[in-house]
């Protein structure tokens, strides 16, 4: 009889054959065993729309989110992506665009996003955000295009799909909820849909702040079930960490709930 280990490696495999997307384009990988293996293709398509979004309205979780999404953009341009990609691909920049002038790059910077590696575009309104992302995804100088919107429609995320499906450029839409007004729900067409919380810091032997955590939740997945994870946030490498009490755990007790 199989071990349930060997049925998931049975299984995994499948869902790379059946997924074009993964095979051509690649995936970006989040570098945690427990995030990747839930995956259907271990880790994030590039060739797709990914949303993430933080777990309130206020900027505190907007900032958790905007560095959630750095660190994806880091990694994917840090070579962390599979297949590996060539240098011409890794050293292609990403286009950030959003309607306020409130990117913080030395924030973003430690994430793993480098302000070099970074184009900044400024729109009018959450339409003008939408228009020049599915124009800039349409452009394969680009490793990746993320768009702040408060709003995703289902028409628009479609254009978005089909121009990321095109050119194998990653597309991310970061959904800012404006203060004193509750979260529009709806539908859209992104293959994923994160959700980013603020959770107090680890514990340090000494007084002082310990790495950020959050609370990564993943809300929708074609092909996997909603999950959330406490992870330790980015760091300089964009790249997530477990908790140093999950990690040491045995390996029956891993899960998070």
């Amino acid at each position: 009889m199989s071990s349930p280990a060997t049925l998931d490696a049975l299984k995994s495999r499948i869902r790379l054959l059946e997924r074009p997307s993964a095979r051509g384009k690649g995936t970006v990988a989040f570098g945690i065993d427990q995030i990747d293996g839930h995956l259907p293709e271990l880790g994030l398509p590039r060739a797709a729309l990914h949303e993430i979004s933080g777990g309130g309205p206020d900027a505190v979780h907007g900032a958790a989110a905007s560095l959630f999404a750095a660190g994806i953009l880091a990694r994917l341009q840090s070579g962390l992506a599979r297949p590996v990609l060539d240098r011409p691909v890794l050293s292609r920049p990403v286009l950030w665009c959003t309607t306020r002038q409130d990117v913080f790059a030395p924030g973003l910077a430690c994430a793993g996003l480098h302000p070099d590696r970074v184009i900044h575009a400024v729109a009018d309104d959450d339409t003008a955000v939408l228009l020049v992302m599915e124009e800039a995804l349409r452009h394969p100088g680009l490793s990746a295009v993320l768009g702040e919107v408060a709003r995703l429609p289902m028409t628009a995320s479609r254009r978005l799909v089909l121009a990321a499906e095109k050119t194998g450029v990653m597309a991310l839409a970061l959904r800012r909820r404006p203060e004193g007004r509750p979260e529009e729900a709806g539908h859209n067409a992104a293959y994923s849909r994160w959700c980013v919380t603020p959770m107090p810091s680890s514990p340090l032997p000494v007084p002082g702040i310990g790495r950020a955590r959050w609370q990564v939740e993943l809300t929708r997945c074609r092909g996997a079930a909603p999950k959330t994870w406490m992870m330790e946030a980015c760091d300089a490498q964009g790249r997530l960490a477990l908790p140093a009490e999950l990690a040491n755990r045995p390996a029956a007790s891993r899960r998070v709930a």
